[in-house]
């Protein structure tokens, strides 16, 4: 750590109010953002920037996402408005996943009339996803015998108000403050962004970052690297960090050896997918071990799940930019399951296989596929991605064989196996972000989001090491974070803010 580095975390240091007036009356006389994290881990993820300046025509205030508390910990929190709906000038929407979209109904059912920026491909994917998780979360209320947390009628009043843009347009949300959105490799659609806040009596930008979920590389897509403007600007950077402790070269490569040995075994295979990404990336890498006689070609393929094929459909047919040889990527023979053979092949013990949603099966086909294949000894539930605690695929992995478990409310016992893969994971590694972060010369702040907790405080030391980064701090703790175009002006206890 250098002379110059600090990180603010869980201290009372107040640093230095740097001052670069243009002209007169230093003293009375300001410009800052204040940045808060609404959500701690890495779920329900919403980021609030309020913008002061002596002239108040310069004033604003907007949130980076605004998602779904997944995790059960957290499901009180789904239900509250941190902050007046009304006084949000505009909202930014990273990518099209349900823990940084879910409660956007509930911001506009709450109040909000606003604009919501996004990439033009986002748009075209967030309904589809706005209108299932409404269906989802009102199956959970009315078996709780609660008001749904909102309804198809809020999920129509936000489409209103998307606004979709393209990559590297420059959008003018008022007169001081600019917003590009940057390709990102993490999902279809989804953007890294730069907001740019001017002030008349500042000469620099306060410039921010917002990673959103991030990966450098997305086998579908080809993302160019990030400008040279934009990583020689000063910067504060809100860098998410939900896997700050494992490094690319520590994922261990093991789908293709596992469903490879459980269909020369001819097991009944289940994997869950999530809707966007994972199962057209899991469906490709299928139909390349059927190209490499891995999987015999007329070895039974099924895919489930009706986001899943509204997604697959955008692949497959619209222009959204996805790499012209990667347009066959659906296995030979595949199949699509609908509600007049899904019995039948629930019913079906021959050897198989079943792309389902959810990704960690807690909603959708999956909690059907899921018991019927778990219950038999040549059963395998092969999950892809990370699992939130209290997920059925979480406890699934917690639950030795010859246990009970109880999945849709049936109790059964453990027979089948479970394995697991973090290799197709759609986020960046720590050895991966440090090499984004060192792209950028003149870092003022980094602020970690989206982690869990102990593992933003970890990624922190890291960072202080390997990057030279000016100041770091956590999002999502009991601070607020007060910049201005040369860094931080103070760190905010979040109770005062």
């Amino acid at each position: 750590m250098t002379e110059k580095q600090k990180f603010y975390f869980d201290t009372k240091k107040e640093p230095e109010f740097h001052l670069d007036i243009k002209k007169g009356n230093a003293g009375k006389q300001f410009f800052y953002a204040d940045v808060i994290a609404y959500h701690s881990e890495v779920t329900g993820s919403c980021i609030k920037v309020s913008v002061k300046s002596k002239n108040k025509e310069e004033n604003a205030c907007f949130i980076v996402d605004f998602g779904l508390f997944q995790e059960q910990k957290y499901n009180e929190m789904n239900e509250k408005m941190p902050f007046d709906a009304e006084e949000i000038d505009f909202a930014i929407i990273t990518h099209n996943h349900v823990d940084h979209t879910g409660r956007l109904p509930f911001l506009v059912k709450n109040g909000f009339k606003n604009k919501i920026l996004t990439t033009s491909i986002t748009k075209k994917l967030i309904e589809p996803a706005l209108t299932d998780s409404c269906k989802v979360l009102g199956d959970i209320a009315k078996r709780n015998h609660q008001n749904p947390l909102y309804e198809l009628k809020d999920v129509r009043k936000t489409m209103d108000l998307i606004c979709g843009y393209d990559y590297e347009e420059e959008i003018n949300v008022k007169n001081n403050i600019k917003i590009i959105f940057y390709k990102n490799g993490h999902l279809l659609g989804s953007a890294l962004v730069l907001v740019q806040i001017s002030s008349i009596y500042y000469e620099q930008d306060i410039n921010i970052v917002f990673t959103g979920d991030y990966k450098k590389d997305n086998i579908f897509l080809d993302i160019p690297q990030i400008p040279n403007f934009v990583t020689q600007l000063p910067v504060c950077i809100i860098q998410e960090s939900t896997y700050g402790t494992t490094n690319s070269k520590d994922v261990e490569k093991v789908f293709e050896k596992n469903i490879y040995n459980a269909v020369k075994s001819n097991k009944d295979i289940v994997i869950p997918v999530f809707s966007l990404g994972r199962s057209q990336e899991i469906a490709y890498v299928i139909r390349k071990m059927q190209e490499e006689n891995l999987i015999p070609k007329n070895y039974p393929i099924y895919l489930d799940g009706p986001l899943t094929f509204k997604y697959t459909k955008i692949y497959l047919e619209e222009n959204v930019g996805i790499k012209e040889e990667m347009k066959n990527f659906l296995p030979y023979g595949l199949k699509f399951i609908n509600s007049d053979n899904r019995e039948i092949v629930l019913k079906k013990e021959g050897p198989k296989i079943v792309l389902t949603s959810s990704g960690m099966g807690s909603y959708g086909p999956a909690q059907m596929h899921i018991p019927a294949v778990l219950a038999r000894k040549n059963g395998l539930i092969h999950f892809t991605g990370y699992m939130a605690e209290n997920t059925l695929g979480r406890r699934l992995k917690d639950t030795k064989n010859g246990e009970a478990v109880s999945v849709g409310g049936v109790t059964i016992k453990k027979r089948g196996e479970v394995q697991y893969t973090t290799e197709f994971s759609s986020h960046a590694k720590a050895d991966e972000m440090i090499e984004f972060l060192n792209k950028f010369k003149n870092i003022k702040i980094i602020l970690l989001n989206h982690g869990e907790r102990d593992t933003k405080i970890a990624f922190a030391g890291r960072i202080l090491e390997a990057v030279n980064a000016k100041d770091i701090g956590i999002l999502g703790e009991e601070y607020a974070y007060r910049i201005n175009p040369y860094g931080l002006v103070k760190v905010l206890p979040k109770k005062f803010y």
